[in-house]
């Protein structure tokens, strides 16, 4: 059944104003569903402002034992998951009036990162990029040598020679070429604690929580599993790319050929908008579940990269800054910028959000129950 698109008020039901009402939302629809419904919260380890509870919250919808799961999750970069929740508590909203496929259940992971999706930063608590923290933590660091270069002129020591860092950056860009700049950029570094795309010095909260969610619910008894990692920022606006980062010509590109066709980009073939990357959540899932697992990341574009990186720098320098009673006024200007960047209040915008969600997700819906299962 194709459902008609929220009009301005239904938009501004799903695109929540902050973290507190986007995960009471998502809890209040999870536990309204007529159909079977498992949710659960797992407090974070540190409260919100006022005391408040922070969670990772998750909803498993249909048979428990189903052996196809389609897996969507949310604010992996926490201020990016105005949208991902969105997406979920559209889906949540309209669950009523859908019938899952036979054989297939759906789990929503709403904030995999709540610190960061609270206080509107893509990092979360320890200043981490979860994106980049799925390394072994046993064997000796990932290199980005080339991030070691630009360091200084990502995050200048001092604010007031914010102006020449930004002009070094566009040399290095010229001189290097666009690839090799955003993935040096980009790709994930394990040096600069204070810096942006940091993986981390260990295993965060999020990924202690997200590995034991694949034990806890019997994610390696399924026989198919289809993930999709909802992100913004990144790519032309208003546009949801499928991004792939399994190996070329593996049986999870293939997989996602079969259910998504001609909509996949690849990183390491050179066809996204993203550059292949260190320690993505990808990896965790690819690890564990082998050839069931089809992992993708629906990223929905904004505003161009030097405005994403004008944001991200900016958020990271005054973090990282001695501050005084008189910064507050720069932090809200940069926690503004930051929503401005990853969450376009239009409603164009939001509307292409949610138009093409139900259709990936659709897409993944068909692609799983269609699988012969061996």
């Amino acid at each position: 059944m194709k459902l008609q698109l929220p009009d301005a008020h239904g938009l501004a039901r799903l695109f929540s104003s902050d973290y507190f009402q986007a995960r009471n939302q998502f809890i209040l629809a999870a536990d309204r569903l007529g159909t079977p419904c498992l949710r659960q919260s797992i407090a974070h380890p540190l409260p919100g402002p006022a005391g408040e509870q922070l969670s990772l919250d998750y909803a498993w919808i249909g048979d428990p034992e189903a052996p196809r799961v389609l897996v969507t999750q949310s604010a992996v970069h926490g201020v990016e998951g105005f949208a991902g929740s969105a997406i979920q508590l559209d889906q949540l909203l309209n669950q009523d009036q859908q019938d899952l496929p036979a054989g297939v259940a759906v789990l929503h992971i709403h904030a995999v990162n709540p610190h960061g999706f609270l206080n509107c930063r893509r990092v979360n608590e320890d200043g981490v990029d979860l994106n980049r923290n799925f390394v072994d933590f046993s064997a000796p660091a990932p290199a980005n040598p080339d991030y070691e270069e630009l360091r200084t002129a990502l995050i200048p020591e001092n604010l007031s020679a914010w102006d020449q860092a930004s002009d070094r950056l566009a040399r290095y860009e010229r001189d290097w070429g666009s690839t090799r700049f955003h993935q040096a950029v980009s790709g994930g570094q394990f040096s600069d604690p204070e810096g942006p795309f940091y993986g981390g010095a260990k295993s965060s909260w999020s990924r202690q929580v997200l590995e034991k969610l694949f034990v806890d619910l019997r994610l390696a008894q399924r026989s198919r599993i289809a993930v999709l990692d909802l992100h913004t920022g990144l790519g032309p606006y208003g546009y949801g790319e499928l991004i792939c980062d399994h190996p070329p010509n593996s049986e999870g590109v293939q997989m996602a050929r079969r259910w998504y066709g001609a909509n996949v980009a690849e990183p390491a073939l050179g066809t996204s908008s993203s550059v292949p990357k260190l320690g993505l959540i990808d990896y965790a899932w690819q690890q564990a579940f082998g050839d069931k697992v089809c992992f993708l990341t629906l990223e929905f574009g904004t505003f161009p990269f030097i405005e994403l990186m004008e944001s991200l720098r900016r958020d990271h320098a005054l973090h990282k800054a001695p501050l005084s009673a008189a910064d507050a006024g720069q932090l809200e200007q940069v926690r503004q910028s930051m929503l401005k960047h990853f969450n376009p209040p239009t409603t164009d915008w939001q509307e292409a959000v949610i138009f093409r969600s139900r259709q990936v997700i659709q897409m993944a819906l068909d692609g799983l129950s269609s699988e012969e299962l061996k």
